[in-house]
């Protein structure tokens, strides 16, 4: 029995909306289930999908909040670290 989850950021797809829209999660669930369907011949009735939204604000990335990496990013003052850099130990 086959359960997925799928965490998105809780935010729109198109101008005006804050959320994934219910045609398009249906479309996610459907698609994945028949992904497994087609790859690993798990049965529709077996397989479980879970969408979580997760809100913008809680949602990290190289180090901080997406929103302020989306700001950083928009004034081109993100500089990414260098994934060769050996991580500072504790």
């Amino acid at each position: 029995m086959p359960i997925v989850t799928i965490q998105i950021t809780r935010e729109g797809s198109g101008a005006g909306r804050d959320a994934a829209t219910a045609d398009e999660k249906a479309a996610l669930i459907h698609g994945v289930s028949q992904l497994l369907l087609d790859v690993l011949h798990k049965p529709l009735d077996s397989t479980f999908v879970v969408i979580e939204e997760v809100p913008l604000e809680n949602w990290g990335w190289y180090g901080m909040p997406v929103p302020e990496l989306r700001r950083q990013r928009d004034e081109r003052s993100f500089n990414p670290p260098d994934p060769s850099a050996t991580p500072p130990q504790p």
